[in-house]
């Protein structure tokens, strides 16, 4: 059973957002944001800097694997996540793309009855932690199918200038192909698969 704290707020408010890079996740988590307030934590901002010795390479493309779960500080996330629920306040790094590396940090504020909207590719991997912890109130896996997930994820990509646009057509091509099995290991971490558009009432609901 998730702890009360002593104003009466429980401490199973984190709702894990995963899914495949491209899925929707973040866009999801800003009309949630918009409609209730709700503080997001972007999971994504945990990444290792390019050149930390722990980043894993992919042998296919031959580049650092930003979609391997070492590429990213799971620890951190989970203490930054117990920190925002225990004190309504954390300081998150704020991780450049383009430059491989954290650049800047900001702080997230919650309210003692906010939700905590966790999302990123590696989300999923953390749901057994806080469930430990006592602070997972759901856990979903959003996906699309795995085309269109491609085009989004390109558009975006290439629009932010994440890379090279070759990289990021064969990194792109490589994430479809990996996509079914991808949201099958989120489901058996325990993720519930489930579309964007389905979660909004869903999470709302929940909150009540």
């Amino acid at each position: 059973m998730a702890a009360v704290d002593p104003a009466g707020a429980t401490t199973a408010r984190v709702v894990v957002l995963a899914g495949p890079s491209g899925a929707g996740k973040s866009r999801l988590a800003e009309r949630l944001h918009d409609a209730h307030g709700w503080p997001i934590v972007r999971l994504d901002d945990f990444y290792r800097d390019e050149d930390d010795p722990a980043m894993p390479r992919s042998e296919e493309l031959g580049i650092v694997d930003w979609d391997h779960p070492d590429s990213w500080n799971r620890g951190l996330a989970v203490q930054a996540l117990g920190t925002l629920v225990a004190t309504g306040s954390v300081s998150t790094p704020v991780y450049d793309i383009s430059l491989s590396r954290a650049v800047a940090s900001a702080t997230v504020q919650a309210g003692p009855h906010d939700l905590v909207l966790a999302e990123g590719i590696f989300a999923a991997e953390i749901i057994d932690d806080l469930r430990e912890c006592g602070l997972l109130a759901g856990a979903y896996c959003v996906h699309h199918r795995p085309f269109v997930t491609f085009v989004r994820r390109l558009a975006r990509d290439l629009r932010e200038r994440r890379k090279p646009p070759w990289t990021l057509v064969r990194r792109g091509l490589a994430l479809m192909r990996a996509e079914p099995s991808v949201i099958a290991r989120q489901e058996a971490l325990g993720a519930t698969p489930a579309r964007a558009k389905d979660l909004e009432p869903l999470l709302s609901a929940l909150a009540r």
